[in-house]
């Protein structure tokens, strides 16, 4: 049998459903599949091309009479085009709105060809924007509509089904690394620059989104600081970025706390860390903290969502509430007080990282499902 051609759809940003499915197209492309990336601009962690490997932009025109330009209805009529002149066999979109209604009026337009269509559900698309109530029935309705929807957790699937009363079929897949990529390999150069005091580094990666919980991360690192030498390396950017800014000047903190915005290769930043920090409001995964585990940095994350399903408290990583503060600071000072123990937890980590959520297992599950449904 051939190897399918697939076409991708994602956010192209930092956020981690862009990440996964751009992961995702690379090591299906390395399988043999013909991958084809349908999106608004290159996504981010393309870095470059190679073999099997596609990307096309979706332009989106601007007339006087659109208020805001019809993304769905571009991105659709893109993925309606690609898929006649390559030959695609599925659509596989990652984030439900818009995406999949999107692929929807794609595989409408295609018909009497028959085009499949994957759903990839990845949190907030349910957990907050599949809620809201001008967009729950079209939620509804596309993971009705789709033939096949994924979901990266545990948690995810059974949201989804309290939610829209439905996806009693969907299956998990969970978010996976690629234990090749992230590593502990240390910059020693990057280290220094980042502690030139050999200070601990507590690091946070995000979209810097109001569900991140980016003022509990200040608060965790000011505690620290009270009784420890510490710096904060903060990734990412967003709407939350300047407001942490202010904050932390306000504190008297900025000589302590370096902003790198938006990193191309998450995976030269995390090795240096000591500790990642991810407070979130709830994380229906938490891929950053997965990848920062495979090099050997100990997870402080949030015990809302599904971290759970690859952290084990105490053991490779903690997880504490949102706004439980001075568990998350005492977690932090205790492993700085104990640098074997902290080695420790970092190694187990590391290992159930690899072995549990390496690329080629997580590969062989979708290729699996595209199977199925072909």
């Amino acid at each position: 049998m051939r190897m399918p051609r697939i076409g991708i759809t994602c956010y192209p940003d930092q956020g981690g459903s862009g990440v996964v499915a751009t992961e995702l197209g690379l090591h299906l492309a390395r399988h043999g599949c013909e991958v084809h990336f349908i999106t608004s601009s290159l996504p981010f962690r393309l870095r470059a091309y190679g073999d099997n490997i596609f990307f096309h932009k979706v332009e989106m025109p601007e007339y006087p009479v659109f208020k805001n330009s019809p993304y769905t209805l571009s991105l659709a009529t893109a993925m309606q085009d690609v898929a006649l002149k390559c030959k695609l066999d599925i659509l596989h979109v990652h984030y439900a709105i818009p995406h999949a209604a999107a692929a929807f009026l794609a595989r409408e337009m295609m018909k009497p060809r028959d085009l499949k269509i994957i759903t990839t559900l990845h949190g907030t698309d349910i957990t907050l924007v599949g809620k809201e109530p001008s967009f729950f029935p079209m939620t509804q309705f596309l993971i009705k509509a789709s033939d096949a929807v994924t979901a990266v957790s545990n948690f995810l699937k059974s949201e989804t089904e309290r939610v829209f009363g439905v996806g009693e079929n969907i299956k998990v897949i969970p978010n996976f690394v690629d234990p090749r990529i992230f590593k502990p390999a240390v910059d020693k150069e990057l280290k220094e620059s980042l502690a030139p005091d050999q200070e601990k580094i507590i690091l946070h990666a995000s979209n810097f989104r109001e569900v991140k919980n980016l003022p509990a991360v200040i608060n965790v690192f000011e505690k620290v600081c009270q009784t420890h030498k510490a710096r904060l390396v903060l990734v990412g950017d967003g709407p939350e970025a300047k407001a942490v800014q202010a904050r932390v000047q306000e504190i008297g903190l900025r000589p302590l706390v370096s902003f790198l915005g938006q990193v191309d290769q998450l995976e030269k930043v995390l090795p240096v860390a000591d500790f990642l920090l991810l407070p979130s409001l709830h994380e229906s995964f938490g891929l950053v903290a997965l990848e920062a585990m495979a090099c050997s940095v100990v997870p402080v994350i949030t015990n809302v969502g599904g971290a759970s399903e690859f952290i084990n408290d105490g053991l490779n990583g903690f997880l504490r509430a949102p706004d439980d503060v001075q568990g998350m600071a005492q977690v932090i000072t205790r492993l700085i007080d104990d640098e074997n123990g902290r080695q420790m937890i970092a190694e187990e980590a590391r290992r159930d990282a690899v072995m549990d959520f390496g690329a080629s297992c997580v590969m062989r599950q979708y290729l699996e499902l595209y199977e199925t449904i072909i």
